[in-house]
């Protein structure tokens, strides 16, 4: 994982600068610079609506007593997406609103939540179960389940 992440924060910068240089050579510094500042503007506009969706979806997952994962790691990617349109460049802008765009993020959320394991223990009052709540053993019984209470 570390060498990914290494490479990656060798390879974006040379991307950016060569994107930069090239489209500045067409079209000029100034609108360069221009388009850069309008994608970042444009992406936290739409960064702060898709934001917004999110948290109302996780809250109604959460008022009917589910588990808003799916909202949770679309947070992250919508981070992820805030992150890449901050950082000037084209190369980042362009990952950056397909993270915002639903479809995409949806897919990639999804795909995401298929090599995730989740498990929990819940005991029979429908309380999650902490390990120290675990009793080991073959034999056992209940206090209150024996004959003489239940007269």
């Amino acid at each position: 994982m570390f060498p990914l992440i290494a490479t990656l924060f060798l390879v974006v910068p040379i991307i950016e600068i060569y994107l930069l240089i090239q489209v500045g050579q067409v079209i000029g510094a100034g609108w360069t610079i221009f388009f850069v500042v309008l994608t970042a503007v444009i992406g936290v506009w739409l960064l702060r609506i898709q934001g917004l969706s999110t948290l109302t979806r996780a809250q109604r997952k959460l008022q009917a007593n589910e588990l808003p994962a799916r909202e949770i790691l679309e947070g992250m990617g919508l981070v992820v997406a805030g992150a890449l349109l901050l950082t000037p460049g084209f190369f980042t802008d362009a990952v950056g609103f397909l993270l915002l765009f639903p479809p995409t993020r949806i897919w990639l959320v999804s795909r995401m939540a298929s090599r995730m394991v989740v498990s929990a223990s819940v005991n029979m009052h429908g309380h999650a179960q902490r390990d120290d709540d675990v009793i080991d053993g073959v034999k056992f019984h209940r206090e209150d389940d024996s004959p003489e209470k239940l007269r």
